[in-house]
């Protein structure tokens, strides 16, 4: 008989495959790793989505408000200006809260690590905090999804409450993944 249809041989091989790539499918901590980076990925893409919104109102507001100079006013008036440098700091914001939620660590998958933590009750831990970080990206997009430039500025406190509360969980979040190595 063929080593092909040899199910003992074929799951040797495998194993000793994903083993050696340092990847098995089948373990828990593997599948939890994957949903974890996934989860954050569509709530770094939420927090993108709030981020163009806001650029897209900036760019409407300053063409809509930012006159062409003329020898009258060759300046345009400074609460108009001000108004379109919040928008452009607060698109930033959002940006850069994004990509520190996309680049937030998960626990190591070596030997020393698993010497001193359990791998599988930290992402399950973590997990808690992904859903809330999802949740409030969630909120951030809905929040700004088709509203213009005004409205923003008017709904700026908000908007900067909704991104702390992000900062937060994300520090939550990071004091978990700290406080689990014990």
């Amino acid at each position: 008989m063929s080593g092909f249809y040899d199910e003992g041989e074929l799951r040797r091989i495998a194993i000793n495959l994903f083993y050696g790539w340092g990847y098995n499918f089948y373990r828990v901590e593997n599948q939890l790793r994957a949903d974890d980076q996934m989860v954050r990925s569509q709530a770094s893409r939420l927090l993108g989505m709030a981020r163009s919104s806001v650029e897209r109102a900036e760019t409407d507001y300053r063409h809509e408000f930012i006159r062409t100079p003329t020898r009258e006013k060759p300046f345009p008036d400074p609460d108009i200006v001000t108004g379109a440098r919040d928008l452009e700091r607060l698109g930033a914001e959002i940006g850069l809260v994004g990509n520190r939620l996309q680049a937030l660590p998960v626990p190591e998958n070596d030997r020393m690590t698993q010497r001193y933590r359990k791998e599988a009750d930290t992402l399950q831990a973590l997990i808690h905090t992904d859903e809330q970080l999802t949740g409030q990206a969630s909120l951030m997009q809905t929040l700004l999804d088709g509203k213009n430039g005004l409205w923003m500025l008017e709904h700026q406190a908000e908007i900067k409450e909704g991104l702390l509360a992000i900062q937060q969980t994300l520090r939550g979040r990071e004091e978990a993944l700290i406080g689990r190595v014990a």
